[in-house]
Protein backbone atom coordinates (compact mmCIF):
# COMPACT_ATOMS: atom_id res chain seq x y z
CA UNK A 1 0.00 0.00 0.00
CA UNK A 2 1.37 3.71 -1.27
CA UNK A 3 2.02 5.32 2.24
CA UNK A 4 1.32 9.27 1.38
CA UNK A 5 1.94 10.17 5.51
CA UNK A 6 4.77 12.62 5.90
CA UNK A 7 7.26 11.72 8.28
CA UNK A 8 8.92 14.03 10.91
CA UNK A 9 11.95 14.01 8.35
CA UNK A 10 9.91 14.73 5.57
CA UNK A 11 8.65 18.01 7.30
CA UNK A 12 11.92 18.78 8.18
CA UNK A 13 13.75 18.79 5.23
CA UNK A 14 10.31 20.74 4.28
CA UNK A 15 10.79 23.01 6.42
CA UNK A 16 14.71 23.80 6.59
CA UNK A 17 14.12 23.79 2.64
CA UNK A 18 11.79 26.61 2.58
CA UNK A 19 13.48 28.78 5.59
CA UNK A 20 16.80 28.53 2.78
CA UNK A 21 14.88 29.93 0.31
CA UNK A 22 13.31 32.78 2.01
CA UNK A 23 15.99 33.74 3.82
CA UNK A 24 18.43 33.46 0.98
CA UNK A 25 16.64 33.25 -2.85
CA UNK A 26 13.51 35.36 -2.56
CA UNK A 27 15.02 38.64 -1.61
CA UNK A 28 17.51 38.90 -4.30
CA UNK A 29 15.93 36.27 -7.36
CA UNK A 30 14.01 39.74 -8.65
CA UNK A 31 17.43 41.50 -9.26
CA UNK A 32 19.60 37.92 -10.35
CA UNK A 33 16.26 37.29 -13.16
CA UNK A 34 16.41 40.56 -14.40
CA UNK A 35 20.42 40.59 -14.53
CA UNK A 36 21.18 37.32 -15.58
CA UNK A 37 23.04 37.05 -12.69
CA UNK A 38 24.00 33.28 -11.62
CA UNK A 39 25.26 33.10 -8.14
CA UNK A 40 27.38 29.97 -7.32
CA UNK A 41 27.90 31.04 -3.61
CA UNK A 42 24.38 29.76 -3.11
CA UNK A 43 25.41 26.52 -4.06
CA UNK A 44 27.84 26.67 -1.78
CA UNK A 45 25.31 27.28 1.47
CA UNK A 46 23.12 24.25 -0.43
CA UNK A 47 25.95 22.30 0.29
CA UNK A 48 26.52 23.69 3.64
CA UNK A 49 22.62 22.42 4.35
CA UNK A 50 23.91 18.91 3.13
CA UNK A 51 20.75 19.35 -0.06
CA UNK A 52 23.76 18.84 -2.71
CA UNK A 53 24.11 14.93 -1.14
CA UNK A 54 20.05 14.97 -0.62
CA UNK A 55 19.67 11.48 -1.52
CA UNK A 56 23.07 10.15 -1.15
CA UNK A 57 23.86 7.75 1.40
CA UNK A 58 25.81 8.97 4.55
CA UNK A 59 28.63 6.76 3.58
CA UNK A 60 29.26 8.73 0.47
CA UNK A 61 28.89 12.20 2.10
CA UNK A 62 25.29 12.53 1.58
CA UNK A 63 22.19 13.41 3.85
CA UNK A 64 20.96 9.75 3.58
CA UNK A 65 17.24 11.84 2.26
CA UNK A 66 14.10 8.97 1.22
CA UNK A 67 12.98 10.38 -1.93
CA UNK A 68 9.99 11.79 -0.53
CA UNK A 69 12.47 14.23 1.38
CA UNK A 70 14.45 14.50 -2.20
CA UNK A 71 10.71 15.73 -3.77
CA UNK A 72 9.85 17.67 -0.98
CA UNK A 73 13.32 19.82 -1.32
CA UNK A 74 12.67 19.86 -5.18
CA UNK A 75 9.57 21.41 -4.81
CA UNK A 76 10.62 24.00 -2.14
CA UNK A 77 13.93 25.48 -4.37
CA UNK A 78 11.61 25.49 -7.48
CA UNK A 79 8.87 26.82 -5.29
CA UNK A 80 11.50 30.30 -4.77
CA UNK A 81 13.10 29.65 -8.33
CA UNK A 82 14.03 27.16 -11.41
CA UNK A 83 17.58 27.61 -11.14
CA UNK A 84 17.89 26.29 -7.51
CA UNK A 85 15.75 23.43 -8.52
CA UNK A 86 18.16 22.71 -11.50
CA UNK A 87 21.39 22.34 -9.62
CA UNK A 88 19.51 19.36 -7.99
CA UNK A 89 18.55 17.58 -11.02
CA UNK A 90 21.49 18.22 -13.00
CA UNK A 91 24.38 17.89 -9.97
CA UNK A 92 22.50 15.13 -7.79
CA UNK A 93 19.79 13.07 -9.65
CA UNK A 94 21.58 12.76 -13.37
CA UNK A 95 25.18 12.45 -12.28
CA UNK A 96 25.62 11.56 -8.62
CA UNK A 97 23.03 9.19 -8.69
CA UNK A 98 23.99 7.84 -11.96
CA UNK A 99 27.52 7.12 -10.04
CA UNK A 100 26.15 6.24 -7.13
CA UNK A 101 24.39 3.30 -9.26
CA UNK A 102 26.82 2.37 -11.85
CA UNK A 103 30.07 3.20 -10.88
CA UNK A 104 33.00 1.15 -9.13
CA UNK A 105 33.84 1.97 -5.60
CA UNK A 106 36.89 3.86 -6.58
CA UNK A 107 34.91 6.30 -8.72
CA UNK A 108 32.43 6.98 -5.82
CA UNK A 109 35.24 7.99 -3.76
CA UNK A 110 37.02 10.08 -6.28
CA UNK A 111 34.11 12.25 -7.39
CA UNK A 112 30.40 11.33 -5.43
CA UNK A 113 32.14 11.56 -1.90
CA UNK A 114 33.27 15.33 -2.67
CA UNK A 115 29.81 16.41 -4.89
CA UNK A 116 27.91 15.15 -1.78
CA UNK A 117 29.61 17.36 0.43
CA UNK A 118 28.73 20.59 -1.64
CA UNK A 119 32.98 20.18 -2.78
CA UNK A 120 32.28 19.97 -6.02
CA UNK A 121 29.70 20.75 -8.39
CA UNK A 122 28.47 18.14 -11.41
CA UNK A 123 26.92 17.93 -14.33
CA UNK A 124 25.34 15.96 -16.93
CA UNK A 125 26.09 16.25 -20.68
CA UNK A 126 24.30 14.13 -23.18
CA UNK A 127 22.34 17.10 -25.74
CA UNK A 128 24.54 18.22 -28.79
CA UNK A 129 22.71 20.69 -31.38
CA UNK A 130 21.74 17.70 -33.27
CA UNK A 131 19.96 15.45 -30.71
CA UNK A 132 18.06 15.90 -28.04
CA UNK A 133 15.48 12.98 -27.84
CA UNK A 134 17.07 10.70 -30.41
CA UNK A 135 19.77 10.11 -28.15
CA UNK A 136 21.27 6.98 -29.42
CA UNK A 137 22.54 9.12 -32.62
CA UNK A 138 24.96 10.82 -30.39
CA UNK A 139 28.12 12.79 -32.78
CA UNK A 140 30.60 12.84 -30.01
CA UNK A 141 32.73 10.57 -30.23
CA UNK A 142 35.24 8.29 -28.23
CA UNK A 143 38.02 6.60 -30.01
CA UNK A 144 40.47 4.38 -28.15
CA UNK A 145 44.31 5.21 -27.71
CA UNK A 146 45.87 3.41 -25.15
CA UNK A 147 44.82 3.18 -22.08
CA UNK A 148 42.66 6.14 -22.52
CA UNK A 149 40.18 7.31 -25.03
CA UNK A 150 40.31 10.33 -27.09
CA UNK A 151 36.80 12.52 -27.08
CA UNK A 152 35.58 14.80 -29.73
CA UNK A 153 32.78 16.69 -30.22
CA UNK A 154 30.24 19.07 -28.54
CA UNK A 155 27.20 19.30 -26.10
CA UNK A 156 24.91 21.78 -25.86
CA UNK A 157 21.73 22.78 -23.74
CA UNK A 158 24.32 21.34 -20.48
CA UNK A 159 23.33 23.08 -17.18
CA UNK A 160 25.56 24.55 -15.10
CA UNK A 161 27.88 23.90 -18.17
CA UNK A 162 30.34 26.96 -17.66
CA UNK A 163 30.22 26.30 -13.56
CA UNK A 164 30.91 22.45 -13.06
CA UNK A 165 33.99 21.16 -11.61
CA UNK A 166 32.72 17.31 -12.76
CA UNK A 167 31.35 16.17 -16.02
CA UNK A 168 29.37 13.09 -16.79
CA UNK A 169 29.68 12.90 -20.83
CA UNK A 170 28.01 10.55 -23.19
CA UNK A 171 29.95 9.78 -26.77
CA UNK A 172 29.91 6.72 -29.05
CA UNK A 173 32.72 4.50 -29.44
CA UNK A 174 31.07 2.85 -32.49
CA UNK A 175 28.06 5.37 -34.14
CA UNK A 176 27.35 2.63 -36.61
CA UNK A 177 25.64 0.66 -33.25
CA UNK A 178 23.61 3.69 -32.74
CA UNK A 179 22.10 2.88 -28.92
CA UNK A 180 24.78 0.13 -28.47
CA UNK A 181 27.42 2.07 -28.66
CA UNK A 182 26.85 4.98 -26.83
CA UNK A 183 29.61 5.00 -23.53
CA UNK A 184 29.63 7.10 -20.85
CA UNK A 185 32.87 9.26 -19.01
CA UNK A 186 33.70 11.19 -16.31
CA UNK A 187 35.54 14.70 -16.88
CA UNK A 188 37.37 17.18 -14.84
CA UNK A 189 37.59 20.71 -15.55
CA UNK A 190 41.00 21.41 -16.88
CA UNK A 191 41.60 18.29 -18.61
CA UNK A 192 43.64 19.67 -22.13
CA UNK A 193 41.02 20.16 -25.18
CA UNK A 194 37.89 20.73 -22.83
CA UNK A 195 36.43 24.12 -22.99
CA UNK A 196 33.14 25.08 -21.83
CA UNK A 197 30.55 28.34 -22.14
CA UNK A 198 27.35 30.01 -21.58
CA UNK A 199 24.31 30.57 -22.99
CA UNK A 200 22.78 34.13 -23.15
CA UNK A 201 19.26 35.41 -23.97
CA UNK A 202 17.08 32.33 -22.39
CA UNK A 203 13.67 32.54 -22.06
CA UNK A 204 13.71 31.91 -18.53
CA UNK A 205 15.52 30.63 -15.82
CA UNK A 206 17.30 33.09 -16.18
CA UNK A 207 19.59 33.04 -12.72
CA UNK A 208 20.97 29.59 -13.59
CA UNK A 209 23.77 28.97 -15.75
CA UNK A 210 23.24 27.12 -19.26
CA UNK A 211 26.22 26.30 -21.71
CA UNK A 212 28.09 24.20 -23.90
CA UNK A 213 31.07 21.94 -23.74
CA UNK A 214 33.63 21.86 -26.27
CA UNK A 215 35.69 18.48 -26.47
CA UNK A 216 38.75 18.54 -28.63
CA UNK A 217 40.68 15.54 -28.84
CA UNK A 218 40.45 15.32 -24.86
CA UNK A 219 42.64 12.24 -23.36
CA UNK A 220 40.02 10.25 -20.64
CA UNK A 221 42.14 7.90 -18.73
CA UNK A 222 39.96 4.30 -18.84
CA UNK A 223 38.83 4.68 -15.41
CA UNK A 224 37.33 7.49 -16.19
CA UNK A 225 34.63 5.33 -17.81
CA UNK A 226 31.03 4.49 -15.94
CA UNK A 227 30.04 1.27 -16.66
CA UNK A 228 31.20 -0.63 -20.06
CA UNK A 229 31.67 0.41 -23.62
CA UNK A 230 28.31 0.16 -25.01
CA UNK A 231 26.22 0.66 -21.53
CA UNK A 232 26.33 4.16 -21.74
CA UNK A 233 22.54 4.48 -23.14
CA UNK A 234 21.28 2.57 -20.07
CA UNK A 235 23.16 4.44 -18.18
CA UNK A 236 21.71 7.84 -18.87
CA UNK A 237 18.33 6.34 -19.42
CA UNK A 238 18.51 5.58 -15.80
CA UNK A 239 19.87 8.64 -14.60
CA UNK A 240 16.92 10.63 -16.81
CA UNK A 241 14.63 8.38 -14.70
CA UNK A 242 16.07 10.29 -11.88
CA UNK A 243 16.44 13.84 -13.25
CA UNK A 244 12.56 13.41 -14.68
CA UNK A 245 11.86 12.56 -10.74
CA UNK A 246 13.15 16.15 -9.46
CA UNK A 247 11.78 18.19 -12.55
CA UNK A 248 8.36 16.75 -11.37
CA UNK A 249 8.93 17.35 -8.10
CA UNK A 250 10.12 21.17 -9.20
CA UNK A 251 6.84 21.38 -11.16
CA UNK A 252 4.81 21.02 -8.59
CA UNK A 253 6.76 23.76 -6.45
CA UNK A 254 6.23 26.30 -9.43
CA UNK A 255 2.49 25.33 -9.70
CA UNK A 256 2.37 26.00 -6.28
CA UNK A 257 3.69 29.19 -6.51
CA UNK A 258 1.37 30.53 -9.11
CA UNK A 259 -1.66 29.26 -7.08
CA UNK A 260 0.05 31.30 -3.47
CA UNK A 261 0.62 34.51 -5.79
CA UNK A 262 -2.91 34.21 -6.82
CA UNK A 263 -4.58 33.98 -3.88
CA UNK A 264 -2.74 36.82 -2.13
CA UNK A 265 -3.65 38.77 -5.12
CA UNK A 266 -7.29 37.59 -5.53
CA UNK A 267 -7.40 38.84 -1.96
CA UNK A 268 -6.11 42.05 -2.19
CA UNK A 269 -6.94 43.45 -5.81
CA UNK A 270 -11.02 44.44 -5.79
CA UNK A 271 -13.19 45.04 -8.57
CA UNK A 272 -17.18 45.78 -8.70
CA UNK A 273 -16.97 46.42 -4.80
CA UNK A 274 -15.19 42.91 -3.91
CA UNK A 275 -12.25 41.07 -3.90
CA UNK A 276 -11.88 39.63 -7.27
CA UNK A 277 -11.51 36.47 -5.66
CA UNK A 278 -15.19 36.33 -5.15
CA UNK A 279 -15.60 36.24 -9.13
CA UNK A 280 -16.74 32.96 -10.23
CA UNK A 281 -14.05 32.74 -13.45
CA UNK A 282 -11.32 33.95 -10.94
CA UNK A 283 -12.04 31.09 -8.82
CA UNK A 284 -12.40 28.58 -11.74
CA UNK A 285 -8.89 29.62 -12.16
CA UNK A 286 -7.94 28.96 -8.78
CA UNK A 287 -9.67 25.65 -8.22
CA UNK A 288 -7.74 24.12 -11.93
CA UNK A 289 -4.46 25.28 -9.95
CA UNK A 290 -5.06 24.30 -6.73
CA UNK A 291 -6.50 20.40 -8.20
CA UNK A 292 -3.60 20.28 -10.85
CA UNK A 293 -1.17 20.83 -8.09
CA UNK A 294 -2.04 17.97 -5.85
CA UNK A 295 -2.51 16.07 -8.35
CA UNK A 296 0.98 16.37 -9.48
CA UNK A 297 1.95 16.49 -5.39
CA UNK A 298 0.47 12.53 -5.27
CA UNK A 299 2.01 11.46 -8.26
CA UNK A 300 5.68 12.46 -7.33
CA UNK A 301 4.83 11.00 -3.72
CA UNK A 302 3.82 7.60 -5.88
CA UNK A 303 6.89 7.77 -7.45
CA UNK A 304 8.84 8.53 -4.63
CA UNK A 305 7.11 5.80 -2.74
CA UNK A 306 8.31 3.30 -5.47
CA UNK A 307 11.78 4.57 -5.58
CA UNK A 308 12.32 4.20 -1.77
CA UNK A 309 10.76 -0.08 -2.03
CA UNK A 310 13.67 0.05 -4.90
CA UNK A 311 11.03 -0.46 -7.46
CA UNK A 312 10.95 0.29 -10.75
CA UNK A 313 8.74 3.36 -11.57
CA UNK A 314 9.53 4.72 -15.20
CA UNK A 315 6.39 4.86 -16.24
CA UNK A 316 4.72 6.95 -12.71
CA UNK A 317 7.89 8.76 -12.98
CA UNK A 318 7.14 9.62 -16.73
CA UNK A 319 3.44 10.33 -16.07
CA UNK A 320 4.33 12.80 -12.77
CA UNK A 321 6.73 14.84 -15.05
CA UNK A 322 3.83 14.87 -17.80
CA UNK A 323 1.84 15.82 -15.73
CA UNK A 324 3.46 18.39 -13.33
CA UNK A 325 5.10 19.89 -15.95
CA UNK A 326 1.85 20.88 -18.66
CA UNK A 327 0.42 21.71 -15.13
CA UNK A 328 2.72 24.71 -14.03
CA UNK A 329 2.73 26.05 -17.65
CA UNK A 330 -1.12 26.15 -17.44
CA UNK A 331 -0.61 27.58 -13.75
CA UNK A 332 1.83 30.55 -14.93
CA UNK A 333 -0.66 31.54 -17.29
CA UNK A 334 -3.57 31.34 -15.28
CA UNK A 335 -1.72 33.40 -12.55
CA UNK A 336 -0.63 36.03 -15.31
CA UNK A 337 -4.37 36.04 -15.94
CA UNK A 338 -5.43 36.62 -12.49
CA UNK A 339 -2.76 39.40 -12.04
CA UNK A 340 -4.32 40.92 -15.57
CA UNK A 341 -1.69 44.02 -16.20
CA UNK A 342 0.21 43.69 -13.37
CA UNK A 343 0.82 39.77 -14.58
CA UNK A 344 2.51 41.29 -17.48
CA UNK A 345 4.85 43.24 -14.98
CA UNK A 346 8.15 41.70 -13.35
CA UNK A 347 7.18 43.76 -10.24
CA UNK A 348 5.16 40.30 -9.77
CA UNK A 349 6.74 37.29 -9.78
CA UNK A 350 4.26 35.64 -12.19
CA UNK A 351 5.48 36.20 -15.41
CA UNK A 352 8.76 35.09 -13.89
CA UNK A 353 6.87 31.89 -13.21
CA UNK A 354 5.88 31.53 -16.80
CA UNK A 355 9.13 31.91 -18.55
CA UNK A 356 10.68 29.41 -16.47
CA UNK A 357 7.68 26.91 -17.06
CA UNK A 358 8.49 26.38 -20.68
CA UNK A 359 11.87 24.42 -20.15
CA UNK A 360 10.80 21.94 -18.58
CA UNK A 361 7.95 20.75 -21.13
CA UNK A 362 11.10 20.45 -23.47
CA UNK A 363 14.15 19.08 -20.91
CA UNK A 364 14.14 15.52 -18.86
CA UNK A 365 12.03 14.00 -22.55
CA UNK A 366 9.25 16.59 -24.26
CA UNK A 367 5.87 16.63 -23.44
CA UNK A 368 5.55 14.81 -26.90
CA UNK A 369 7.65 11.79 -25.87
CA UNK A 370 5.91 11.43 -22.49
CA UNK A 371 2.49 11.41 -24.28
CA UNK A 372 3.78 8.46 -26.81
CA UNK A 373 5.60 6.64 -23.04
CA UNK A 374 2.32 6.79 -21.37
CA UNK A 375 0.35 5.42 -24.64
CA UNK A 376 3.07 2.66 -25.15
CA UNK A 377 2.34 1.67 -21.39
CA UNK A 378 -1.08 1.94 -21.83
CA UNK A 379 -1.83 -0.41 -24.99
CA UNK A 380 0.92 -2.52 -23.99
CA UNK A 381 3.88 -2.42 -26.13
CA UNK A 382 5.55 -1.08 -23.53
CA UNK A 383 6.97 -3.22 -20.51
CA UNK A 384 9.67 -2.60 -17.69
CA UNK A 385 12.49 -4.51 -17.54
CA UNK A 386 14.38 -4.63 -13.54
CA UNK A 387 17.42 -2.07 -13.65
CA UNK A 388 20.23 -1.85 -10.71
CA UNK A 389 17.09 -0.71 -7.87
CA UNK A 390 18.01 -1.10 -4.12
CA UNK A 391 15.36 0.13 -1.18
CA UNK A 392 16.59 3.47 -0.30
CA UNK A 393 15.94 4.13 3.24
CA UNK A 394 15.67 6.77 5.30
CA UNK A 395 19.05 7.65 7.01
CA UNK A 396 17.59 9.95 9.86
CA UNK A 397 18.90 13.14 7.92
CA UNK A 398 18.88 16.23 10.55
CA UNK A 399 19.39 20.08 9.30
CA UNK A 400 23.06 20.98 9.73
CA UNK A 401 23.84 22.69 13.25
CA UNK A 402 20.46 21.33 14.56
Amino acid sequence: MVDFHLTDENRLVQQAARAFAEAEILPHIREWDERGEVHRELFAKMGEQGFLGAPIPEAYGGSGMDYTSFAILCEELERADTAFRVVQSVHVGLNSLALLQWGTEAQRQRWLVPQARGERLATFALTEPGVGTDAGNLATTARRDGDAYRLNGQKLWISLADIADHFLVFASVDRSKKHKGVTAFMLERGMPGLTTGSLHGKLGIRAGNTGLINLDDVPVPVEHRIGEEGEGFLIAMSAIDQGRFTVAAGAVGLAQACLDASIKYAHERQTFGKEIGEHQLVKQMIARMAAGTETGRLLVWRAAWLKNQGLRNTRETSLAKWHATEHAVQSALDAIQVHGANGYSNEFPVERYLRNSKAAVIYEGTSQLHTLIQADYAMGYREDRPLRCEPWPAQGWQRPGS
